[in-house]
């Protein structure tokens, strides 16, 4: 771990590994990891499965709502990944689904629920020896991180990441329906009216659209290092 420890924040689209980078920075560099994408994730799948709403629910409607949901992560070091626990219930693959993914956008773009996550997520970089990985982190969540990254792809490459990553877990679903949903929630995060999807000014921007799990690790590592 480095001498004094620092905020590591990781923006960019959908389906760009923003997780899998900082999920492995994490592990080399010894740093706590935050999975901001699983709480807006885990917070979607408590909608749907209650059918609420939420759209037409007043700010303190919606309080009331998030008062009985609990998001916590867990390691698991057998497959030596985070799993997200909703309410005591593992839903880590179940948030990953076709119905969590098409609604997660919509949910993420209400500022009742933004102001709560990003609360519990400061709370977390307390102590520095973070990393995080979002939509906002560099430019909301921590604007004074020491280091800011703002990963991008093709299109058709994130499409077809995310397209393997749904058949590898046996979901049913073509690319097409992928790839409109990837551009559905583009449109989404760099529109919404709530913290929308930006490059910090001084973040430093990896497109990985050719780059491999390792070599994404190495870039990040220099800069640090650099630092």
């Amino acid at each position: 771990m480095e001498k004094d420890p620092i905020i590591i924040a990781i923006d960019g689209y959908s389906s760009c590994g923003k997780s899998t980078l900082a999920k492995a920075l994490a592990k080399r560099l010894g740093y706590v990891y935050m999975d901001t994408g699983a709480m807006y994730r885990a917070v979607s799948l408590y909608i749907i499965r209650h059918n609420i709403p939420i759209n037409h629910l007043k700010p303190k409607e919606i309080k009331e709502v998030l008062n009985q949901i609990d998001i916590q992560f867990s390691w698991n070091e057998k497959e030596e990944k985070s799993e997200t626990y909703l309410n005591g219930e593992n839903v880590e693959n179940e948030i990953r689904g076709k119905e969590v993914s098409e609604k997660v956008s919509e949910v993420a773009q209400i500022k009742t629920i933004r102001e709560r996550m990003v609360e519990l997520q400061r709370k977390a970089g307390l102590h520095k020896g973070l990393v995080m990985d979002g939509r906002d982190i560099g430019t909301k969540v921590f604007p004074n991180a020491e280091l800011k990254i703002f990963m991008t792809a093709d299109h058709d490459i994130r499409a077809k990441r995310r397209y393997d990553e749904l058949i590898a877990k046996g979901l049913d679903v073509t690319f097409e329906e992928v790839k409109e949903n990837i551009k559905l929630r583009d449109y989404n995060d760099t529109n919404r009216k709530e913290n929308p999807l930006t490059q910090a000014k001084d973040a430093v921007v990896l497109d990985n659209s050719y780059l491999n799990q390792e070599e994404q690790l190495d870039f990040v590592l220099k800069l640090i290092a650099e630092r």
